[in-house]
């Protein structure tokens, strides 16, 4: 009697579930038959299982596969960040290959004659992934612990769900879709909100406080939508979480599977004041970080001895960790958030994982990289190391980015509660020409990438506006009265029309006071060309300058 019980019990059970699952199926894409939901299904035949599957002889015998592989050889997905290592297609995934690889038409069932089939159309674009895989998620690899660790922002495979791996440990395409349930979209196991999907398996550094895992920031409904490339975008950007910037099947950027090339669209999607500042506008100005003049060249690999020029969005920014912190202050260092996670070279030239200080960042490229680059002014003492004019030790004289001043002499001409001891960043000469929009070194209307005016030529008259950038910081009733440290400044820059730029090097020089003339309009007298300094404010020139000869004049 227990047995019948126990048989009746396990058959309603079976028919349950059967059942269930021919409902779930029923209702969704995968119903190939007559009365399926989707686009794609017979004209003719109204059976729900029998696309996929056969009650004898399948082929698999597990699942009792009914239909016909289509053999192909696959291009895989591969990059310089992948730590897997792939083989073709194996497992589930070439089952589900056999309709989405598109070599085989979808008639072609094993045990069924093909001409009793026809279908109403063929699989979409993003449905037919073809044979070239390169631009899809990778599948068929085998995910233990030793990738795990060799990625280093992958979950310990012990803790995954049951389903993520199959009997051999490797991701398959059912470790993300169940073709029997479609409770999402695309038959997902999980939902895409919040990037739920991906947190299957990856574990992404800094991302539980980033911006973009964060932001409840929307589109304004202007331009092209920034999620246009999902079939069901979400609102906000913390809800469309990784595919803001992904697409796992067919994206355009291989490399990373980003959903737009060139890379740089992927940011400007958003970061072109429809849904974020306006970012893309900045780089639209004559001066600054020309993004657009290189595509796929920046590697996340690259170290500073490999790299080539190039100035990309990913160069400065890590997206997985943006966020709004502000910078700590440039003394004790902490970058703000938006350049966090981001590597870089110290002041002593090594290359470091993680930058503190602005200026590491910075000196990626203005250090020893000195690509066929033309120096903005000619000077004396010719130098683009700016880690050699920022972190001297010949005891010249420098703006204080990595290291305090060291000339008490020019405090008394400092603004904005700046002392002897303080410490600059970058960005407060270099920077977008805006106040009230997007922030950072992306564009200026001023040469150099300047947030202010700074003429550097000569025969111009002085003015607040033509030097805005050094009287920032800088009291201009000082530098041009008799508080000045250098009494003839205002005969120089206001009466004989010499810019700042003529004597002062703004990074750093060998000599003290900035002192580093432009060749260009500074001459030597007799073939002299010479600066002394005497002492607090007193020094001596050897020069032709402003149609005057400078013959040890001193001062």
């Amino acid at each position: 009697m227990k047995n019948i019980i126990s048989f009746v019990i396990l058959a309603l059970f079976t028919f349950l579930v059967t059942d269930t699952m021919a409902q779930n199926i029923a209702n969704s894409k995968h119903n190939l038959g007559a009365s399926g939901k989707g686009k794609v299904k017979s004209m003719d035949d109204d059976r729900v299982c029998a696309f996929c599957h056969v009650s004898h002889s399948g082929n698999p015998k597990a699942p009792m596969w009914n239909r016909k592989k289509s053999g192909a050889v696959y291009t895989l997905y591969t990059s310089s960040t992948l730590n897997a290592t792939l083989g073709q297609p194996d497992g589930t995934s070439v089952l589900c290959l056999s309709c989405h690889d598109g070599k085989v038409a979808l008639a072609m069932s094993a045990y069924k004659n093909p001409n009793q089939i026809t279908y109403t159309q063929d699989l979409t674009s993003r449905g037919n992934l073809g044979t070239d895989l390169s631009n899809d998620h990778p599948i068929s690899f085998v995910y233990d612990a030793s990738l795990a660790t060799a990625d280093g922002q992958l979950k310990d495979p012990s803790t995954l769900d049951a389903h993520v791996l199959d009997n051999n440990n490797k991701v398959q395409c059912t470790s993300c879709h169940d073709p029997h349930k479609d409770l999402d979209t695309n038959f997902l196991r999980k939902t895409r909100e919040f990037s739920l999907l991906c947190y299957s398996c990856h574990d992404p550094k800094y991302w539980a406080n980033s911006i973009h895992n964060t932001s409840t920031k929307s589109w304004n409904g202007n331009g092209d939508n920034p999620w246009g490339h999902l079939e069901i975008p979400y609102e906000t950007v913390a809800q469309n979480g990784c595919a803001n910037c992904h697409d796992t099947h067919n994206a355009q950027g291989r490399e990373r599977l980003l959903k737009h090339l060139p890379e740089e669209e992927v940011c400007f999607d958003c970061h072109n004041g429809n849904v974020s500042k306006d970012i893309r506008g900045e780089f639209a100005k004559p001066y600054g970080h020309k993004v657009f003049d290189q595509q796929g060249v920046h590697d996340p690999t690259e170290t500073n001895a490999t790299i080539t020029k190039h100035a990309e969005c990913v160069d400065c920014h890590n997206p997985h960790a943006v966020n709004g912190d502000p910078a700590v202050s440039p003394e004790i260092g902490g970058v703000k958030g938006s350049n966090r996670g981001v590597d870089g070279i110290d002041k002593n030239g090594n290359e470091i994982a993680e930058v503190t200080y602005e200026y590491e960042l910075c000196f990626k490229c203005h250090s020893d990289k000195v690509w066929t680059n033309v120096p903005a002014v000619i000077r004396q003492f010719p130098e683009t190391n700016m880690i050699n004019k920022f972190n001297r030790t010949d005891g010249g004289s420098f703006h204080p980015v990595v290291n305090p001043r060291n000339n008490p002499d020019s405090e008394r001409n400092l603004l904005n509660g700046l002392t002897m001891s303080s410490i600059i960043y970058c960005t407060d000469c270099h920077g977008n020409d805006n106040k009230g929009g997007a922030q950072g070194p992306h564009g200026s209307n001023n040469k150099h990438l300047l947030k202010l005016r700074y003429d550097t030529g000569n025969n111009v008259r002085e003015s607040a506006s033509r030097y805005a950038l050094c009287y920032s910081c800088h009291s201009r009733s000082n530098l041009l009265g008799k508080r000045a440290s250098f009494e003839l400044h205002e005969e120089h820059v206001d009466d004989e029309k010499v810019s700042c730029s003529t004597c002062h090097d703004p990074h750093g020089s060998p000599q003290s006071n900035l002192i580093n003339f432009n060749t260009a309009l500074v001459k030597s007298f007799e073939g002299r060309l010479e600066y002394q300094d005497l002492g607090v404010n007193r020094g001596r020139c050897f020069l032709t300058c402003h149609g005057k000869k400078h013959d040890g004049f001193d001062y």
